[in-house]
């Protein structure tokens, strides 16, 4: 398994997308000034920056200690997340954006996203779509580590909205929707929820419903 401490993969974060990100993270969680979010995966916090303007108690993990030695932001911390180190049901809303294809056991990782969402809560999950696994990681892989092929390494999962959304279901989340984009390379988006407490529906913005689901 390759190990993320690297300087030279942290600082290949940088904010190239940011102003795309905020703009799915505003359109499918709706943050609100009192929401508790959590972000997966965030590097060094280029987006977490961002998304507390919107909701300051919005905090980010990641598993490379290097990426919080030059965080950008407040409340990040090393963590793997597959053992989130947080309460249960402690977050209104979740979002992880290129991370879950570097998750060995992304079903864990999908589990330990429900166990801190509060029921009702909502995740957002962005991820590559690859023709082949590990092709969009070939540039990361040489200059962080030196070698493209350990691209296999960093994405050691491709992931379709079919995919990802039966996985998500057998850890216990709702599958609520998926989309495709073409932004600088093609992503996927899935939208996933904890069911309420009660047997009432989940509320989903009507911009979401109206997307077609990707498949």
């Amino acid at each position: 398994m390759l190990r993320y401490d690297s300087e030279k993969y942290a600082l290949l974060n940088t904010p190239i997308e940011t102003d795309r990100h905020v703009a799915r993270v505003i359109r499918y969680l709706d943050p609100r000034p009192d929401d508790r979010i959590l972000e997966v995966g965030c590097g060094r916090g280029f987006l977490t920056r961002r998304v507390q303007l919107l909701a300051p108690h919005t905090s980010g993990i990641d598993i490379n200690p290097q990426c919080i030695v030059h965080a950008v932001a407040p409340r990040l911390r090393v963590m793997d997340a597959v053992d989130l180190t947080y309460d249960d049901e402690q977050f209104d809303k979740v979002y992880s954006f290129h991370a879950i294809e570097h998750i060995e056991h992304a079903t864990q990782a999908l589990q330990e996203m429900l166990r801190v969402l509060v029921p009702g809560g909502r995740a957002l999950i962005v991820y590559p779509a690859e023709p082949i696994r590990g092709l969009y990681a070939m540039p990361g892989a040489w200059l962080g580590f030196g070698n493209p092929f350990k691209a296999r390494q960093l994405h050691v999962h491709r992931f379709t909205p079919r995919r990802l959304g039966a996985m998500a279901e057998r850890a216990g989340l709702l599958h609520v929707s998926s989309a495709f984009s073409l932004f600088i390379t093609p992503q996927f988006l899935t939208l996933l929820a904890r069911a309420p407490a009660s047997k009432r529906a989940v509320r989903v913005p009507r911009a979401v419903r109206s997307g077609a689901a990707a498949r």
